[in-house]
């Protein structure tokens, strides 16, 4: 084995000789200091008064200095300080001050870790100060985006908190800070849509801000926020409403207005057919979307489950349409497929329908993507047709507007065809309890769901083809007779 050099130590004291007054209690000069060499690593320096420095080396030369000190009848050390990381002159006003310490009976090893824990506590403290600033400036905004993603998943994925939010609430509201945000903050947002003649909206919107306020007094940082109370919770949203406002509509055809829907339809088709320049005619309404309105009231579905509907789930030969329970609507865990029987008159549609749009796997495939239709592409193309009742200040980009589907004193939607054939349906004697199945609506107790499991089909097929009849004989009578004599 190869053992390395040993160095006497005379070579080392003998180097140090020329600094005669170092080692021997004077204090070190800047220059003896940069004079030192690796090989003195291990050996000590005295600086004096009790300041000694050990000889380090690690790349390079460094002298940890420590002060000796005598305390509970022992000789103790106190660290000053490295060299050149720390000038001299620091390192020997650490000295001073723990002899000063001993002097005054305090430890000054003991009083290093109180210093320390001390100014841990202060940076501890800014930090939590820093944090507590940045709490106390998060916004309504803030709180949304949190809140959107993780305290709200709505079946449309969100898409309509997202749209009513961005457009109402966030341009007014976002930059509140949360903890200065007021019931009168929220009544002026809601007074602005209700005085745009948008009150349902405005009633949506309250109920989701206060959602997501009652969401936010449950959690950090927001809780602290609003240590004074939830604003949301004084705003009567049904104060700032006007007396007559109804949440339920209640709107249905007569089957005057359904026999004038089949007129226009077949007229306006008749005269962009007629004319001989077909620049600056009216078009009728897209086929699709005329046959989507027809399926809408003879099966008294919702428009957007129809519109999202695959040709694999219409069965011509067993006269069936079946809706996932997935496009249907309905709280999470309570939502149920539903099998709808199709009369004659259902069946002519979807057949006419095929011819058009069954070259698709979609009934109603879109034109720009793969994939259906916009679940409110229907019923955005009726209200642009009757823009007399809107309240619109500029025209929409690439939309028709035009009062050609007008129909009566009252603006109707896709899902007013609905409740017209849901209402016939209940005229032409078919049960309560029928009606809501065809609907797929959840009908009876949570015990009845469970023991009751008869699904009625043999009613609801029925129920449909009286519907489906009473259809026919409606647009192909003669003799117009009202909905409340029919």
């Amino acid at each position: 084995m190869v053992y390395p050099p040993v160095y006497p130590r005379e070579q080392k004291v003998k180097t140090m000789t020329r600094y005669p007054k170092s080692g021997k209690g004077s204090k070190w000069t800047i220059k003896e200091l940069a004079a030192i060499k690796p090989e003195w690593k291990g050996d000590t320096l005295s600086d004096g008064e009790g300041l000694s420095g050990e000889v380090r080396f690690s790349g390079s030369v460094s002298i940890h200095f420590r002060y000796a000190f005598k305390w509970a009848d022992k000789v103790a050390w106190h660290y000053c300080g490295a060299y050149p990381a720390n000038d001299m002159t620091t390192i020997r006003e650490e000295r001073d001050k723990a002899r000063a310490l001993v002097k005054a009976g305090i430890d000054p090893r003991a009083n290093k870790k109180v210093v320390k824990i001390e100014a841990q506590a202060a940076i501890v403290e800014v930090i939590r100060a820093d944090e507590q600033k940045r709490t106390e400036a998060l916004t309504f905004n803030d709180l949304y985006k949190v809140w959107i993603k993780d305290g709200v998943n709505r079946s449309d994925g969100n898409k309509y908190i997202t749209q009513s939010f961005g457009k109402h609430a966030i341009p007014v509201l976002g930059n509140i800070e949360v903890r200065h945000l007021t019931e009168n903050h929220l009544r002026d947002v809601y007074r602005a849509i209700i005085a745009a003649g948008k009150t349902a909206t405005a009633v949506e919107l309250s109920k989701d801000i206060g959602q997501m306020l009652r969401w936010a007094e449950k959690r950090k940082p927001w809780r602290a926020l609003l240590i004074d109370g939830n604003p949301a919770e004084l705003v009567v949203i049904k104060q700032l409403v006007p007396n007559d406002y109804t949440k339920e509509r209640k709107r249905q055809l007569s089957i005057e207005e359904i026999i004038k829907l089949q007129t226009i339809f077949e007229t306006t088709a008749q005269n962009y057919a007629d004319a001989a320049q077909k620049i600056g005619t009216e078009r009728s309404l897209k086929k699709e979307a005329q046959i989507a309105l027809w399926l809408c009231l003879g099966t008294i579905c919702r428009i957007g489950e129809l519109l999202m509907t695959e040709w694999k789930h219409v069965n011509f030969e067993q006269r069936t349409w079946f809706i996932p329970a997935a496009n249907t609507k309905g709280e999470r865990g309570r939502k149920c497929d539903q099998l709808v029987y199709l009369s004659d008159f259902t069946l002519d549609q979807f057949k006419q329908l095929h011819v058009l749009t069954g070259d698709s796997e979609w009934a109603f495939p879109a034109r720009y993507k793969e994939g259906h239709v916009c679940e409110k592409t229907v019923s955005k193309q009726v209200g642009d047709r009757q823009v007399k009742f809107k309240s619109r200040t500029r025209k929409l980009k690439c939309r028709v507007e035009n009062n050609s589907l007008v129909v009566g004193d009252e603006e109707w939607t896709p899902h007013d065809l609905r409740r017209t054939g849901a209402t016939l349906m209940q005229k032409l004697k078919v049960s309560r309890e029928v009606v809501n199945l065809c609907q797929n609506h959840v009908i009876g107790s949570k015990v009845d769901r469970v023991y009751l499991l008869d699904d009625y089909a043999d009613e609801k097929r029925e129920a449909w083809n009286k519907l489906g009849d009473r259809l026919e004989a409606i647009l192909s009578a003669s003799n117009v007779v009202s909905l409340k004599s029919a």
